[in-house]
């Protein structure tokens, strides 16, 4: 049996990786470790909750001894971190607690599995770490990582940590550097979510700027077979990107959400754009795909079938947008700039 730490496992992607492991393999046991910040959530994982090979350990990446713990007393041999903060909002506000997290708490987990010679160390990165992409051109792995926003540049730096480990230490790592993930259990902060959510509710959209910025929008589970591939073929000290090689306009994107809900454009609300806003991420797989991966949803499948669940789980992310939530979003678009 492999033994799985899967830090931030309680949270968006993390949750999912959990639940693909668990439906995969019978070979894995799987350790969630996860602070249960405002964005780690249990009900992500209610339905794993009673698979024997499943455990929830409550723990902070960046607490060196209850990170030791769970390794030993879990038996574990394999590392991968999705804890971390990762809204670009919240980091324009608060920084602080992005440079705890995502270098630090990197930092943290690092040593253990330097310590306690884990076979693997993963690390889940960003297409955001190599900054605005001009047109006509794609980011190779090989790319200078250019970070424009203080969470760009708290997960660019922990990937340079990650790889200095590999370089001085011979740690076995590999990292994934992922586009814009969507799918089951994001919390509503994030964009897809929250405009389908605000949608339902017949709530205004507030797109930043002319919306014409562009992204490559994949589904979850897409990104979690990538991550399982490099985990099993993926060579040791490389850096992986993830995506589904194309890109489209952020407005594009709110016209397919709106869409599939059957709700009007007059929703879309041009709001003043946020400072430093990367105009375009464009990554190119071409690495990731020699390795046998291929994504299984185009853009707008991902886009519809994620609005469908949020259609179909209000139970889910109803009781979070009554809570912390209103707060944040009062905070961040409640004083800010309509465009006309």
């Amino acid at each position: 049996m492999r033994n799985y730490l899967i830090t931030g496992g309680a949270g968006f992607i993390g949750s999912n990786f959990v639940r693909y492991l668990l439906d995969r393999y019978d070979d894995i046991r799987v350790v969630v470790f996860d602070k249960l910040t405002y964005a780690g959530n249990l009900d992500n994982l209610l339905d794993v909750q009673d698979d024997p090979r499943y455990r929830f350990v409550r723990g902070d990446i960046c607490d060196k001894e209850a990170v030791a713990r769970a390794i030993q007393e879990h038996e574990i041999d394999t590392i991968v971190n999705f804890a971390a903060e990762t809204h670009v909002d919240r980091s324009i506000v608060d920084p602080d607690a992005f440079i705890q997290t995502d270098v630090y708490g990197t930092y943290v987990l690092l040593e253990a599995a330097r310590q306690f010679h884990l076979e693997r160390y993963h690390q889940i990165s960003t297409d955001e770490v190599y900054g605005d992409v001009p047109p006509g051109r794609s980011s190779t792995e090989t790319d200078p990582v250019a970070p424009r926003s203080p969470y760009a540049a708290s997960k660019a730096s922990a990937d340079l940590m990650v790889l200095a480990y590999h370089t001085t230490y011979g740690l076995p790592i590999t990292i994934t550097r992922g586009a814009n993930n969507i799918g089951p259990y994001q919390y509503p902060e994030k964009v897809v979510p929250l405009f389908t959510t605000n949608a339902i509710d017949d709530l205004p959209l507030p797109v930043y700027g002319d919306g014409r910025q562009m992204r490559d929008y994949q589904y979850v589970l897409d990104h979690c077979e990538a991550i399982d591939l490099v985990l099993q073929r993926g060579r040791i000290g490389e850096i992986y990107n993830v995506g589904t090689g194309q890109e489209m306009e952020n407005i594009k994107m709110v016209e397919i959400l709106l869409d599939e809900l059957g709700k009007p454009r007059s929703l879309i609300q041009h709001v003043e754009d946020r400072p430093g806003h990367d105009r375009r991420y464009s990554l190119d797989v071409s690495k990731l795909k020699a390795l046998g991966w291929q994504p299984r949803h185009t853009h707008e499948e991902a886009i519809r079938k994620t609005v469908r669940w949020y259609v179909e789980n209000e139970w889910w992310w109803r009781k979070i947008r009554n809570g912390e939530f209103q707060e944040y979003y009062r905070r961040q678009y409640g004083q800010r700039r309509v465009l006309r």
